[in-house]
């Protein structure tokens, strides 16, 4: 049974950083797209990261772009998602994803994706 787990959420004052890290297990995704997606209270889940197969294609939200630096380990099947300079309003749940199919692109919708983790909590405080 597929699974991705989530870690590394917590409250932090603005400014600080933080490191999320996903576990897969189950299924490899060396082959596949991953990403990170948030949701904050009130709002529509929204893309934050995504990186290829390899690692070596990643696309940002304009929001994060500068602070926010996606990674993956596909010896360790995990990814992870380093947030710098952070903001009150980057306070979200924040959620791994995996695709299924296996390919080079990178993708920005939720709907690309197949497999989700249960999503890590994240509060800036100003």
């Amino acid at each position: 049974q597929v699974q991705l787990v989530e870690s590394g959420g917590g409250l932090v004052q603005a400014g600080g950083s933080l490191r999320l890290s996903c576990a897969a297990s189950g299924r490899t995704f060396s082959s596949s797209a991953m990403a990170w997606f948030r949701q904050a209270p009130g709002k529509e889940r929204e893309f934050v990261a995504a990186i290829n197969w390899s690692g070596g294609s990643t696309y940002y939200a304009n929001s994060v772009k500068g602070r926010f630096t996606i990674s993956r380990d596909n010896d360790k099947n995990t990814v992870s998602l380093q947030m710098n300079s952070l903001k009150p309003e980057d306070t979200a749940v924040y959620s791994c994803a995996a695709r299924r199919a296996s390919g080079s692109g990178v993708y920005a919708h939720e709907y690309a994706y197949d497999y989700w983790g249960q999503g890590t909590q994240v509060t800036v405080s100003s």
